[in-house]
């Protein structure tokens, strides 16, 4: 498997079994998918300009991810390496706050 294909998977499911670990319940909230789905909107926006095909400003190794492009021409591991940076920044940023609510008590 393409070495981008690979530590993308290994990068989603790490951000999901720290979930499991930690159990901030972001999976469960509303806040959380709005944000999500306001990041991909403008994932779509700024990653489909730089990888389009026709003038492409960012190029990928074919021998690296699964050359499967959607919508406009976005590699479809960019979406799970979006969807890991975005999780694991608010997971540590919720983990955090919930331990600082602890040493306060």
């Amino acid at each position: 498997m393409p070495e981008y294909t690979v530590l993308t998977v290994a990068s989603m499911i790490g951000v999901v079994a720290l979930e499991g670990r930690w159990r901030t319940g972001i999976f469960t909230s509303a806040r959380y998918w709005c944000s999500m789905v306001i990041v991909f909107a403008f994932q779509i926006l700024v990653d489909g300009w730089l990888t389009k095909l026709s003038d492409p400003i960012v190029l990928y190794g074919r021998d690296q991810f699964l050359d499967i492009r959607f919508p406009w021409d976005i590699p479809i591991e960019d979406f799970g390496f979006g969807f890991s940076m975005v999780t694991l920044t608010i997971l540590l940023w919720e983990h955090h706050g919930a331990r600082r609510k602890e040493n306060a008590r």
